[in-house]
């Protein structure tokens, strides 16, 4: 099991830095930040850009992978967006993870003025956004013209360092979201179904996976050649509550056939409550333990 730990862009550098070095030092295997223009109730701020966050992170450390979790089409336009992901790739020496979902609504879907769209036009977006970024960070000189993006001969050049691009981790839950998983990810990443108790998240989270399953199986495609993420965190309860429940968890995880699963940086208040000292109890004792399983 990879164990990855998610870090908000909601702290100043000076301070933040701290965090994303301990995550390696620790030895997670992955460590994320969000890709908001704000989030929920920390719209207020403090709150910082994902890519230069990401960026800094990638210069204080040098082993663990870096991703968005998740970037959308809300703000981004896959040509614009392709050159921030090669040169993180870069200044990472290939450790970029590029998480990708449809988009919520909300402040990201509010703020530049346009309109919030209903579910079904938010994956026609997502749809056109996955297969344009994938196609201009595969080839140079990419044109393309669709319903919600454009692009004119855009350029990827010198590309990633991972080749043929980054790994996509697609967030989906639908159908018609899964098929882009099959299509182009490297890896799948869910939050389960939004439950109000315990074992009814893992009830639906069990769902998800066997829709993933059916999915892959009618695409053709080797459930081996996908990693499978769960953000832990969207459960009821926050995994880091106490030592054992994290371990708890991460074993039905297990259980269910994910490779991966990522909790959150405890924070003084609101979302990701918890006390840091759970934190790190959780990676001085259990991590090694947790990752060989």
């Amino acid at each position: 099991m990879r164990i990855g730990i998610v870090i908000l862009p909601d702290q100043r550098w000076a301070e933040s830095q701290r965090r994303w070095r301990q995550a390696e030092e620790w030895g997670f295997d992955h460590a994320w930040t969000y890709d908001h223009l704000g989030w929920r109730d920390l719209v207020d701020g403090p709150w910082f850009d994902s890519m230069a966050t990401l960026t800094a992170a990638a210069t204080v450390t040098s082993q663990i992978k870096l991703g968005t979790l998740v970037a959308s089409p809300n703000f981004r336009h896959p040509a614009a967006f392709a050159r921030q992901i090669t040169a993180l790739d870069d200044i990472s020496g290939g450790r970029t993870l590029l998480g990708v979902g449809s988009g919520g609504i909300g402040f990201d879907s509010a703020v530049l003025g346009g309109e919030t769209l209903p579910p079904r036009q938010r994956v026609d977006r997502f749809a056109e956004f996955v297969e344009l970024l994938d196609l201009v960070l595969r080839e140079d000189g990419a044109t393309w013209r669709g319903e919600w993006f454009s692009a004119v001969d855009a350029r990827n050049n010198p590309g990633c360092v991972q080749t043929p691009r980054v790994p996509f981790v697609v967030a989906a839950n639908g159908p018609r979201s899964m098929r882009l998983v099959t299509r182009f990810g490297e890896g799948w990443v869910t939050t389960g179904g939004g439950e109000e108790e315990l074992d009814d998240w893992w009830a639906g989270v069990a769902k998800l996976s066997a829709r993933l399953d059916r999915a892959l199986d009618e695409a053709g495609r080797d459930p081996a050649t996908l990693d499978r993420y769960l953000s832990m965190d969207a459960a009821p309860v926050f995994s880091l509550s106490s030592a054992q429940f994290f371990a708890d968890q991460v074993g039905r995880a297990a259980d269910l056939g994910f490779t991966d699963v990522v909790t959150h940086w405890p924070r003084a208040s609101s979302w990701y409550a918890g006390d840091e000292e759970t934190l790190v109890d959780v990676a001085t004792r259990l991590l090694p333990e947790l990752r060989r399983a």
